[in-house]
């Protein structure tokens, strides 16, 4: 396998996977991955390619911000791409998709700004537009770029042909978000394997392609307008409020020779089907164009190949409906597996006590006494620590500026100077538990004591007596937990 210079050289050349469980006896069923891009989603590609289309036209400064409307997959292929070459970058995205792409792109570099549900697709571009204007950002504008089609064109129709072979492929299915996949494929299909139907794949109820009643554009190629036939739908990331100027040049030249529509329901089911039936695991958009896959299968002519794109993971959709039912703790089928055996039960205390600690010695009472009377807010930590993670985090939204002294850090473990440190804390708090949290030299406690007195009040009274610094927020101290720690 090759060594790649940047992680940018990975995206691309995703594998075709015949589906083996789910496809009809007499005809052969393929999926493109591109979940196997570097950031999940088939959109990396035209991150990719915009970026450097700009840098080569000059438009793309060094340093400059990148700006764009994303329903997510666009934002998190630019934020892997701008991190790579040092742009700056600012997603505009509709406050009804999914939050894990949010957290995504942020956890790369993006900002997120939000805008309203109720101003769909056509907001948040109109946001990016204005945004770019104001500060002189440098607008990717997927929807209307022709570097969008031309990557799909030159790679993905490629490594299509070069996996079936020309007039190999019978169907190739798609749906359309920017229209960038259905518009370069079919180009190139068209013109090296004629053969090959292109499917066109639309929510049941926003059947934007196939309306009566045109999409106006303004004089840049953007969208003028909502189009009136859209509706809201499960599909994140497909069929916006309107219809790309992208997917135009496709359907200018009818190279869609059949258009499907695919419900929710349906999407969703064959999502877990893929999941539980293929291991292959992806978002409601795949499971739709898998869907529609299936159902040209039911017709298709024997011994046909049909391959659906599948154009993301499923893990940025765990807080959508794709995922209702699919609870976090045990069900009463896996609590009964669970004591079906003798050992390691929740309904049974576990064997084993306190850790044991040598004596404290003076240098640790000591070393302990000084650093939390010289310190203002002073916490003992294990950094593997859950309880540890929900005080830090609770303080740091309180804005409460600590000394946090890591017992298990590498700056502790010579001279086994963190564990005489947790000697001199049993011997000092009376308890060997970790956290342990101390106020200008006054034990509050541990994990327990230190939310009860967030909760109560306590810790902000102290705070104030001590004059440190402590922003109010709402939260119950003890949602700061992850849920596995709390009571069962």
């Amino acid at each position: 396998m090759a060594i790649h210079s940047s992680v940018l050289q990975t995206i691309g050349n995703t594998p075709v996977i015949r589906i083996n469980n789910l496809a009809p006896d007499d005809v052969e069923v393929f999926v493109k991955l591109e979940a196997a891009n570097p950031g999940g989603s088939v959109k990396d590609r035209l991150a990719l390619a915009i970026i450097e289309a700009a840098e080569r036209d000059g438009s793309l400064k060094p340093g400059q911000t990148v700006v764009e409307a994303t329903s997510g997959n666009t934002g998190i292929g630019l934020a892997l791409v701008c991190a790579q070459k040092g742009y700056p970058l600012v997603v505009t995205m509709a406050e009804s998709f999914s939050v894990e792409r949010r957290k995504l792109m942020r956890f790369l570099g993006a900002k997120v700004v939000l805008t309203p549900a109720s101003e769909k697709g056509t907001g948040m571009v109109k946001k990016a537009r204005e945004l770019a204007e104001t500060h002189g950002w440098f607008l990717a504008r997927q929807f209307e770029n022709p570097a969008n089609a031309d990557v799909h064109a030159n790679t993905t129709a490629r490594e299509i042909l070069h996996d079936f072979g020309n007039d190999k492929l019978d169907y190739f299915v798609s749906g359309f978000g920017t229209g960038g996949t259905m518009t370069g494929v079919s180009r190139t299909l068209r013109k090296l394997s004629p053969k090959t139907k292109i499917v066109a794949v639309e929510p049941e109820n926003a059947r934007l392609l196939q309306h009566a009643e045109s999409q106006a554009y303004n004089a840049d190629g953007s969208a003028a307008s909502a189009h009136p036939a859209w509706r809201p739908h499960p599909m994140q990331g497909w069929t916006p409020d309107f219809v790309p100027h992208v997917v135009q040049e496709a359907l200018g030249e009818n190279r869609i020779d059949t258009f499907l529509p695919i419900g929710g329901a349906a999407s969703m089911a064959a999502a877990r089907d893929l999941a539980r039936k293929e291991g292959i695991f992806v978002g409601t958009s795949a499971g739709a164009t898998f869907a529609a896959a299936l159902e040209i299968a039911k017709t298709a002519p024997k011994g046909s190949k049909i391959l659906a794109m599948l154009p993301d993971t499923g893990e940025r959709y765990l807080s959508t409906p794709l995922f209702d039912g699919i609870v976090e703790e045990m069900s009463d089928e896996e609590t009964a597996i669970s004591r079906s055996t003798d050992s390691i039960r929740f309904d049974i205390s576990a064997v084993g006590g306190a850790p044991s600690f040598p004596p404290a010695d003076d240098a640790a009472l000591q070393e302990v006494r000084e650093t939390t009377q010289d310190n203002a807010v002073v916490m003992y930590v294990l950094e593997w620590c859950e309880f540890c993670w929900s005080v830090r985090k609770m303080f740091e939204d309180a804005e409460i500026s600590y000394t946090a002294i890591e017992l298990d850090s590498v700056a502790y473990q010579k001279g086994n100077h963190g564990g005489r440190l947790r000697a001199a804390l049993k011997e000092i708090c009376g308890t060997h538990t970790i956290p342990q949290v101390f106020v200008s030299g006054k034990h509050i406690g541990g994990a327990t004591e230190t939310l009860d007195a967030y909760n109560s009040g306590k810790l902000e009274e102290l705070m104030e007596a001590q004059q440190i610094k402590m922003a109010a927020t709402a939260k119950n101290a003890y949602s700061y937990l992850p849920k596995w720690l709390l009571p069962r």
